[in-house]
């Protein structure tokens, strides 16, 4: 068998495997657009119906105007918006000063604050709590949003700092020597040259804010300051046997996502590559 045509079934039981995994995990999605354009008797019908005949379009209409679905997603968008301009404005700080910045203990305070990501979520939930009550932030925004301007997250800074590090500080020592200060380097360096780090961790912290259920949850208490996720489950709780309207909020909910992803699938996937390789 010659190599040419060896190559070619190769790349053939590749693309039968993407293929076939394309299928696989697109199916949920399909199913749950599918079930939101059909009556509840055509979800459980047997043998399913794969293709809604006709497509039941009023199932978003009336999932929509059941609750106050626009109040809590400008609910979820002012916190989402809030959270990641915040999370990459501190993070992307604060991994360059433990990058590009030299100060005495500078490696010993990072290593301290990488323990802190050991530490699981729940541990912190009551403390976290008992202290915005003390300030009196409870039904407000600012629990979920104050923390993302302190820092955004160790994690990110863990990776964005990883990132810095592989820049040629050659850079550093040219915009010095031009009369650049640390804000110069910062701004007019470093950050041009990490675009797909930092919307990498945009995209990261978006889904985590956007899809966030818990802390609105502790947090919030009047339904005018719900968000998305809670109002699914207002919704499942007060019309739990209307499939197809849930089928339809959502997929309604879960629309945002997919058109971010979709607008920052290059840079995701770059910022991802050489975050791994550089990293």
């Amino acid at each position: 068998m010659s190599i040419t045509k060896s190559n070619r079934i190769h790349k053939a039981i590749i693309y039968v495997i993407l293929a076939v995994s394309v299928v696989v995990f697109m199916m949920p999605f399909y199913w749950l657009v599918r079930s939101s354009l059909m009556t509840m008797a055509g979800i459980f019908r047997l043998p399913p119906i794969w293709i809604p005949n006709p497509p039941q379009w009023s199932n978003y209409f009336n999932a929509m105007t059941m609750l106050p679905f626009a109040t809590y997603f400008r609910n979820t968008l002012t916190i989402v918006v809030l959270t990641v301009s915040g999370t990459v404005i501190t993070s992307s700080i604060c991994a360059f000063g433990f990058a590009r910045c030299r100060w005495p203990g500078r490696d010993v305070v990072f290593g301290i604050l990488m323990t802190s990501m050991m530490l699981p979520f729940i541990v912190t939930v009551i403390p976290t709590f008992i202290g915005w009550r003390a300030v009196g932030a409870l039904n407000t925004f600012a629990p979920l949003t104050v923390p993302a301007w302190f820092g955004g997250g160790m994690f990110n800074v863990f990776l964005l700092r990883q990132f810095y590090s592989t820049i040629p500080k050659e850079l550093d020592e040219a915009a010095v020597v031009d009369g650049a200060s640390y804000l110069k380097i910062y701004a007019s360096v470093i950050l041009p040259l990490t675009r797909p780090a930092l919307i990498v961790v945009g995209l990261f912290t978006f889904l985590a804010s956007w899809n966030d259920f818990l802390g609105p949850l502790i947090y919030l208490t009047r339904d005018t300051r719900f968000t998305l996720a809670i109002g699914l489950r207002q919704f499942e709780g007060l019309f739990n046997a209307q499939w197809h309207l849930m089928m339809a909020a959502s997929t309604v909910v879960l629309l945002p996502v997919i058109i971010v992803f979709l607008i920052g699938q290059k840079y995701f996937i770059e910022g991802i590559a050489l975050t791994g390789l550089k990293g």
